[in-house]
């Protein structure tokens, strides 16, 4: 009998945790206002990359396709998330950077959808500290980003939440984001393991984590992997996606 597409996919989320390196936790569990939420933090200078595309330009769409590229390195995932909105061919919706080299451009007009719902801004991982900054004020005066994408709305601006923003909005769902300390040093990754509306999931960022600049990737399609967790999600190819990468053990 074939196995079926979801089979495989549960296969393969196993194989990468049998396969994760064997270091300190960065993800953990917590709740906010009676909700669970999953967080990973990482410090600035640590080594936290974008992955899209292999080197001959073919997506790579989930954790164990970087997995399988980060091998040849020697090294491994230790978390990963989805990490910003795509076109169903896969392909960012607005400005990606990996590795120095501007693979998309910044995309500023207003328009539909959560990416369009302005202000959006652009996730900044330079090489001695992160940044979450509103996309015409990145436009402005670019960063030196070693990696970068660009996502929808802000969830966090100065420590204000986005202002289309409704109290007891009945539009939930599974969300995750990332926000980024004033100084720059430290960047928590979060995602919700139940459905919330965006004014609860940016309160998280502000109030229980104190983080002044938060920045939504993206709903219904967020995945994690944190091997330490034992979590695989698995699901259909994603876009642009971030994880903290350490040497195999």
């Amino acid at each position: 009998m074939r196995a079926t597409t979801a089979t495989m996919l549960k296969l393969l989320a196993a194989l990468c945790l049998l396969a994760a390196p064997a270091l300190a936790e960065p993800c953990r569990q917590t709740s906010f206002e009676g909700l669970p939420f999953t967080l990973c933090e990482v410090q600035a200078g640590a080594d936290l990359r974008l992955f899209h595309s292999d080197d001959a330009g073919d997506l790579l769409g989930s954790f164990g396709a970087v997995d399988t590229a980060l091998a040849t390195e020697g090294k491994a995932l230790v978390f990963a998330m989805n990490a910003g909105m795509y076109h169903p061919d896969r392909r960012p919706v607005g400005l990606y950077i990996e590795k120095g080299q501007q693979r998309h451009g910044i995309v500023l007009p207003a328009s539909r959808g959560n990416f369009g719902m302005l202000p959006n801004g652009v996730f900044c991982i330079g090489k001695t500290r992160f940044a979450v900054i509103e996309s015409r004020r990145f436009d402005r005066a670019p960063r030196a980003c070693r990696y970068a994408t660009q996502s929808g709305p802000m969830l966090v601006i100065g420590g204000k939440l986005h202002p289309k923003f409704i109290p007891g909005s009945d539009s939930t769902y599974i969300r995750n984001g990332v926000g980024v300390s004033a100084d720059g040093k430290r960047a928590v990754f979060a995602i919700s393991d139940a459905a919330v509306n965006f004014e609860t999931f940016a309160r998280l960022f502000r109030d229980q984590l104190g983080l002044p600049d938060a920045l939504y990737f993206d709903g219904k399609v967020s995945r994690l992997y944190a091997p330490g967790l034992g979590r695989a999600d698995i699901g259909f190819p994603m876009g642009p996606i971030v994880g903290l990468v350490a040497p195999l053990p």
